[in-house]
């Protein structure tokens, strides 16, 4: 990853919140996003299994690094 703030993962969970039939994402420094209900539930499970896969990497990585 790179050390550009812009391009930094971020550590804060967003906030979800439904209104008018839509989902509105507030996440740290600014972010917003506003999306409808199917799409905000695809991209949850999206952002589950990206998760999921994530933790499963950063888990492989620690080990490469215990096992040296």
């Amino acid at each position: 990853m790179s050390d550009d703030p812009a391009t930094r993962p971020l550590a804060e969970p967003a906030e979800a919140t439904a209104e008018d039939g839509h989902v509105i994402m507030d996440g740290p420094c600014g972010i917003a996003i506003t999306l409808t209900a199917e799409a905000a539930t695809i991209t949850g499970e999206r952002l589950i299994e990206a998760g999921r896969i994530a933790r499963q990497q950063r888990r492989s990585d620690n080990s490469r690094i215990e096992a040296s």
